[in-house]
């Protein structure tokens, strides 16, 4: 190896050698201070320990003192919550306070109304605070109990402290049980509240139904007063308002019974004392018994304002009370309060309106009462759909029923009273025959008068709807019956044949066969005058009339000429003069003159006596047929022996005319036999079954019996 390199390699090697040196020098200067750190971390960590040893309390009570800072700031922010109610409703009494003195004070109505808003809404924002009240007390007071507690548990402060806190609690606890109370049921909110009750009757009171006797304003819906209120409407609108915000504020503090039961009592009592007005006396009057008892009179006039009342009731009072009701009370539970109150003021009224129609419904059944029965049923038809309406709804259903019930009672007794006529009618078949005259009896003149009554418009629409509506109830909805107009038509045929049965038994009890036959032609004479161009007669029909009765009397008006005067023109026969010689067939004549006369005579006075023909045209016309008959036969008879009369006067023709007509006017003229100045005068003859059958009526004169 050359010199050079071995220099080289030992100067690496001492260099190498002083670094390491270097380096050891260093580590055990490093360990003896790691050596020394070790110490100190030893001395700190016990520092440490001892330092956590000590601060350990503190931080535990750090989180006591925070809990309770939470658990009384949840306590006291409540508290004072309450307080501040306290407070309102303090300031809120003062308020009350000054608006009662002024409303006391107030006398125009309308600035009193208006007061009575602003007291109003005071009262419901100290109803409200105490309600806050009462409904944050027991929470304040139950976080403060808690507080407490917590306190007495923890031992968070000092005894003093915490004997203050529940002192306090205490107090709170005790003013909150005794106050709030006090506040709410003896303090001046229910001072409040009874003088609002008052109020609220006062203005009830001075709401009245205006002008209710001028029915044609009562009547007519959409009129309006000079404030602008339809006819219907109760109260101004203020009027209205005040009455709604009170009964709301009643309700809302437990007063809604006793606001119901003001408003029931005062407003059935003034639509009572509306209807008083129309002086309805006749109501008091209700049993079957006592309505039996009344003068007949009395009973239309009774029935007429009792339609007319009914009816006014219903549109008018009842109208205008289901709208008050509704506006001032439709807010309150949601709506179903008011309906009941509206039916409890309507039903005593409408009850003393069924009662009376249930007691004339229900009394004795005499004829005239049909018409009467009718003209109830027809109001109540007519009213139906108003009245419908008016009480529609779960509340009026007890009342619809009763005003049903009302109608059924109607029909029923209407069409028994009907059927029940007729029986009447056939029932008085008693066996005693006609009038002695031949008159027309009265039940003829009072029955058929009395169908035409009930054929008329006003009366047969409602006949006919009584008929059609029993026979429903009696063969069901769905049967296929007649028309209306058939159902009345066959009923009033059925009592036209019981008047004609009752006719017939009359005439078969009957000895004078004349007397029959006067009558009979009276009688049905009369029924086909009467009824002709009459709706009855249209009803029937002028085929059935002509049929049934006209023809009738025609017939007994010839058999009554044959066999009245037939026998008497007899006795003026030719034929046997025929058979006689000159000189007997003088006295002969002579005798039969004289006969005729005096059988003239006899006929005359027993028609004066016993026969009448009330109708003046059918009188007129049978003293025509009976000088037709009897003057043509007569005269012929003196000119065909005038020769054989020369020396004797006896009656002339003219004065016979005189003489028969005198017979049907009901005078007493005694034909003069002999000693007359009168002239004969020649007549041609004529056939009396001719002259009788020419006999015909035109019309009558006469007015209704």
């Amino acid at each position: 190896m050359a010199p050079n390199e071995e220099d080289s390699n030992h100067v690496k090697l001492e260099s190498a050698y002083s670094n390491l040196k270097f380096i050891l020098q260093n580590s055990k200067k490093l360990d003896q201070s790691l050596g020394k750190m070790d110490q100190k971390f030893d001395l700190l960590e016990e520092s440490l320990a001892t330092t956590s040893r000590r601060v350990t309390p503190l931080q535990s009570l750090a989180m006591a003192n925070k809990a309770l800072e939470t658990r009384i700031n949840r306590a006291v922010s409540p508290a004072l919550a309450l307080l501040d109610s306290f407070k309102i409703s303090e300031s809120l009494q003062h308020k009350l306070l000054g608006l009662s003195s002024k409303l006391s004070t107030e006398i125009t109505p309308k600035n009193r109304l208006k007061k009575l808003v602003n007291y109003v809404d005071c009262v419901d924002q100290l109803n409200a605070a105490i309600k806050s009240i009462s409904q944050e007390g027991e929470p304040v007071i139950q976080r403060l109990q808690e507080v407490v507690e917590f306190i007495s548990r923890t031992k968070a402060t000092d005894q003093y402290g915490a004997q203050r806190l529940r002192e306090t609690l205490t107090t709170l606890k005790a003013l909150y049980e005794t106050e709030v109370d006090a506040m709410r049921f003896e303090g001046l909110l229910d001072e409040a509240l009874l003088n609002m009750q008052d109020e609220y009757e006062s203005i009830l009171q001075q709401i009245r139904h205006k002008n209710i006797g001028d029915q044609s304003q009562q009547l007519a819906g959409n009129e309006t007063d000079e404030e602008g209120n339809t006819a219907s409407d109760l109260g101004s609108e203020l009027q209205v308002e005040v009455l709604r915000r009170i009964s709301e504020t009643l309700a809302a503090n437990d007063c809604l019974d006793i606001c119901i039961d003001i408003y029931i009592k005062v407003r059935y009592r003034r639509a009572a004392k509306a209807l008083m007005k129309l002086n309805p006396d006749y109501l008091r009057t209700y049993t079957p018994e006592e309505i039996d008892e009344m003068e007949w009179e009395s009973l239309e006039t009774a029935i007429a304002l009792w339609i007319k009342h009914f009816e006014l009731a219903v549109k008018k009072v009842i109208v205008s009370e289901k709208k008050l009701c509704n506006q001032v009370l439709s807010k309150i539970m949601d709506g179903v309060v008011w309906p009941e109150c509206f039916v409890k003021i309507s039903d005593k009224i409408m009850a003393v309106f069924f009662r009376f129609g249930e007691g004339f419904a229900r009394s004795s059944k005499e004829p005239q009462k049909l018409f009467k029965l009718l003209d109830m049923f027809d109001s109540l038809e007519k009213l139906k759909p108003e009245f419908a309406e008016v009480f529609d709804g779960e509340a009026g259903a007890d009342i619809c029923t009763r005003f049903r019930e009302l109608e059924k009672l109607l029909v029923h007794a209407s069409s028994k009273l009907f059927w029940e006529f007729g029986l009447q009618i056939e029932g008085t078949s008693d066996g005693f025959p006609p009038p002695q005259d031949g008159s027309v009896p009265k039940l003829v003149r009072y029955a058929i008068n009395y169908l035409k009554f009930l054929a008329a418009d006003h009366y047969s629409s409602a006949m006919a709807k009584v008929l059609r509506t029993e026979h429903i109830w009696k063969a069901g909805i769905l049967s296929n019956s007649e028309t209306d107009d058939n159902l009345l038509k066959d009923a009033i045929s059925n009592i036209m044949e019981a008047l004609q049965r009752n006719i017939e038994s009359k005439r078969s009890r009957c000895r004078d066969k004349i007397l029959t036959h006067v009558f009979v032609m009276n009688t049905y004479w009369y029924i086909y005058m009467r009824t002709r161009n009459t709706e009855l007669g249209k009803l029937l029909g002028e085929q059935y009339m002509r049929k049934k009765y006209k023809i009738v009397a025609e017939e007994s008006a010839y058999v009554y000429q044959k066999q009245t005067w037939g026998p008497l023109l007899r006795i003026l026969e030719k034929e046997e003069l025929k058979k006689q010689g000159k000189e007997a067939i003088g006295g002969l004549v002579r005798d039969k003159i004289d006969t005729f006369l005096r059988g003239f005579d006899e006929m005359s006075q027993r028609h004066r006596e016993c026969y009448s023909i009330p109708d003046i045209d059918l009188r007129e016309q049978i003293r025509e047929a009976t000088v037709k008959l009897v003057v043509p036969i007569y005269t012929d008879f003196l000119d065909s022996y005038s020769g054989l009369l020369q020396r004797k006067s006896y009656t002339s023709p003219e004065k016979l005319q005189g003489l028969v007509g005198q017979v049907f006017d009901g005078g007493y003229v005694k034909v003069r036999r002999r000693g007359s100045t009168d002239r004969m005068v020649g007549r041609s003859s004529a056939s009396a079954e001719e002259e009788i059958k020419g006999f015909r009526r035109s019309r009558s004169n006469a007015s209704d019996v």
